[in-house]
Order: structure tokens, then C-alpha cells, then sequence
């Protein structure tokens, strides 16, 4: 879901640094995918995800930069920088008016549904 890439070093406490492994983010995140605990937090955060990559894509498509959305939300850039950063990251929680208006700035519109488990 991730599409960066993160080259990580892992370190057996056993080992000397200079037999340090190179994982990639694919490995990294294939090795984590098999424990349960992980899979269900990696699921419970699928919509925030989603949400992100749409609102990534439409900007993209509207050929916007976080600049020129501020401009069309009446707000200042870092403003949405933070607003797409936090979905990524988790740390806030953007109300519905606030994706209403991102939505707006890229010539879309929100749809929310309700479905059952």
C-alpha cells in the first residue's frame, strides 16, 4: 500500500554492524504481513489509506500543487501539507468539512457509505 520505498538495516543483537542485512520496504512489509496482530492494523487503516491515495490522485489529475489547492481552500500550503501528511501518518483526524473543501479544490466531490461487515 505503501508506494515509497525503505531501505532499513536490521541488526540481530548478536551480530557485529558489519554484517548488517539490507531489507527493502516489499520484504519488510511481506515478513510483517504474516503475523496476525500486524494484519489487522494494517486493515483497520485501509480507509485512511484510501482516502489518501484519492485525494493524492485527484490532485494529480486537477495538475494542482498543495499551493494552488491552499489557495482554492483559503488556507496557506503547509496547511495541506499537513492536512495529507496526517492521513498518512495518523496523527489527525481532518474533519468532513475540511475534505469537503480539498474535494471542491481539485473539482470533486465526497461520497460516504455506510456498509455493513
Amino acid at each position: 500500500m505503501w508506494r515509497f520505498l525503505a531501505i532499513l538495516f536490521l541488526l540481530p543483537r548478536h551480530q557485529h554492524p558489519s554484517s548488517r542485512i539490507l531489507v527493502t520496504h516489499n520484504e519488510l512489509k511481506a515478513k510483517a504481513m504474516t503475523k496476525l496482530n500486524v494484519i489487522a492494523e494494517y486493515d483497520a487503516l485501509a480507509p485512511e489509506f484510501n482516502l489518501i491515495r484519492e485525494m493524492l490522485l485527484a490532485r494529480k489529475n486537477a495538475g494542482l500543487s498543495q499551493a494552488d489547492i491552499a489557495v482554492k481552500m483559503g488556507t496557506k500550503a503547509p496547511a495541506v501539507t499537513r492536512l495529507e501528511s496526517s492521513l498518512i501518518n495518523g496523527s489527525h483526524s481532518p474533519s468532513l468539512a475540511t475534505i469537503k473543501k480539498y474535494a471542491e479544490a481539485v473539482n470533486c466531490h465526497i461520497e460516504i457509505k455506510l456498509v455493513p461487515n
